[in-house]
Order: C-alpha cells, then sequence, then structure tokens
C-alpha cells in the first residue's frame, strides 16, 4: 500500500457516524467506515525511537472515495492549540497517491484557503490554521504527516459550527455553510508553488526521519520559524 516497507498498525477507522455534526446533510443515510488512521508509523526501531525522542509522530491516512449526500468525504476537521509559547502548533502533510484538497481557515474566519495537492506534494498547516482534508476525485487518496506528539486536536469548533466555512459537493463546486456568519472569499494555492516555498520540508516526508538532524524542530517550536511559516500560505 502506497509503496509502504513494513508492517502497519491497526488503523483508527472514522466510522460515518462520527462525521455526521460535520456534514453538509447530518442525517444522510450513509453507514460504515469513511477513512482510516495510521498511527506513530515507523519502519524498523530507530526510527520509532528517533521520532519519540523528538517528541514526533508519522502517520498515514487513507480515504477511499465517497460522496455523501451530494458532499465529497472529507476529514472531520480540527486546530491545534498552542503551545507553551504561545503559538499553535504546525503540520505538515505529503500525498502519496491520488489528489487532496486541504481547506484551511482560521478560527476568527478572517482567512479560509484551499490548498490543491496531488501525489508527492507536501502541505504545511501554519499556526492558527484549522484544516479539513477531502478527497475530491473517484479515486483512493493515501497521505502522510508529521506533527508533535504534545497535543490533542481540537475538534470543537467544527462540530459546533457543522463543519467548515465552505462544503465541497460533487460536481467539484464550493459552497459557503449557513452556520457561520461572516466567511470570506475562498482563496486557492497550488500545493507545488507551497512546496518550493517554503525550506521547511524539502524532502519526502519519511526520508527526513533519522536524517534530518534538527530540521523537524518548527513542528515543536514553531516560535523561532514564524518567518518561514508564513511564507506556507502566501500569495
Amino acid at each position: 500500500m502506497f509503496g509502504w516497507e513494513g508492517r502497519l498498525p491497526e488503523p483508527s477507522v472514522r466510522m460515518a457516524g462520527d462525521m455526521r455534526t460535520v456534514l453538509k446533510e447530518p442525517e444522510c443515510p450513509v453507514n460504515g467506515p469513511l477513512y482510516f488512521m495510521y498511527r506513530e508509523v515507523a519502519q524498523n526501531p530507530e526510527d520509532r525511537a528517533w521520532l519519540r525522542s523528538r517528541k514526533l509522530r508519522y502517520d498515514l491516512t487513507v480515504i477511499p472515495p465517497a460522496v455523501l449526500c451530494g458532499e465529497k468525504v472529507k476529514t472531520k476537521g480540527h486546530h491545534h492549540p498552542e503551545n507553551a509559547s504561545g503559538v499553535g502548533y504546525p503540520e505538515v502533510y505529503e500525498v502519496l497517491e491520488g489528489s487532496a484538497h486541504y481547506l484551511l481557515q482560521t478560527r476568527d474566519l478572517s482567512d479560509v484557503v484551499l490548498i490543491e495537492a496531488s501525489a508527492g506534494d507536501r502541505v504545511v498547516i501554519p499556526p492558527s490554521y484549522g484544516h479539513v482534508t477531502i478527497n475530491p476525485t473517484n479515486s483512493g487518496l493515501s497521505m502522510a504527516n508529521l506533527v508533535s506528539t504534545e497535543f490533542s486536536s481540537d475538534y470543537g469548533q467544527y462540530e459546533m459550527m457543522q463543519g467548515a466555512a465552505y462544503y465541497e459537493l460533487s460536481d467539484g463546486s464550493f459552497i459557503r455553510n449557513p452556520k457561520y456568519s461572516r466567511i470570506p472569499p475562498l482563496r486557492r494555492l497550488d500545493a507545488k508553488r507551497m512546496d518550493r516555498r517554503c525550506p521547511l520540508c524539502p524532502a519526502p516526508l519519511y526520508s527526513m526521519v533519522g536524517s534530518y538532524g534538527e530540521g523537524l524542530s518548527f513542528l515543536n517550536r514553531p516560535e523561532k520559524y514564524l518567518r518561514e511559516l508564513d511564507l506556507a500560505l502566501a500569495d
């Protein structure tokens, strides 16, 4: 699966019932699993020890294609809390197979960004942005992520507001979520621009495990990399 070498742990499974609070149509009669999350993945004990010593986690997520009452399948969506310095924890994703739409939004809805990514692209989620991943195609989406182990994700705003500020429909269009009173226009970015401009993730994510020195320290100490993180979503 997606070129992974080694045994995968049992996945956490996001069931349709877990997603009803964030769907455009909460009563959609869909059942069963929607996507699969493999947590704390490593190809060998040395890599696992390296990641744990730096308080990092490498995950894999598989999102099969689906349409839920006219809406494209997506992850539940969450925000990251702030670290001890008062800066939100970032995250970095890499598309391994298929295509992805990363829908980012600030808590105050001052900015909503859609990042379009395909296999090989890497996407940085900067501090203060919540995010949802959408599978926009009729093929499977597989992706990896690197993230700090020092926090738990906050799903509260997405659950309270019935999802993100926009829904992606089966025809590829986006409509505003009426639960939000003020939504800015959707800003679109190509992940390939981000990949070229952000020096924080210059190589495939797993290649940085065990061999990248302290280059991944931005995931726990983003306050030292604010300029680079700001560049990630620059027009």
